[in-house]
């Protein structure tokens, strides 16, 4: 399973320089073919997106992304104690115990 990250030049450039290889950058226009390309794909464990692009989405891709559990969806620029649950769904650890 690998990780992909989807959004605009600027979200994804970080993304790609550390070596994550399933990088699309995406416009208004063609965010919502790519992600229903990565929801079909049976290699991607893990999709990352920016939030505010997130949130334009329409209502039922939204909650279709929200309810995935393969890939699970990590929203970057969540409150804490979501981005706390998201990766405790992703990887089976609560990093943040304890802290």
């Amino acid at each position: 399973m690998e990780i992909a990250v989807i959004g605009s030049q600027d979200f994804i450039v970080g993304f790609r320089l550390a070596g994550i290889r399933k990088v699309h950058e995406t416009t208004s226009e063609t965010i919502q073919d790519r992600i229903i390309q990565i929801l079909e794909s049976e290699d991607i464990g893990i999709l990352v997106i920016n939030m505010k692009e997130m949130e334009r989405l329409p209502s039922a891709l939204r909650e279709r992304l929200e309810e995935s559990s393969s890939p699970v969806v990590i929203p970057v620029g969540t409150e804490e104690g979501d981005m706390r649950d998201k990766v405790r769904r992703a990887i089976g650890v609560d990093l943040y115990k304890g802290a």
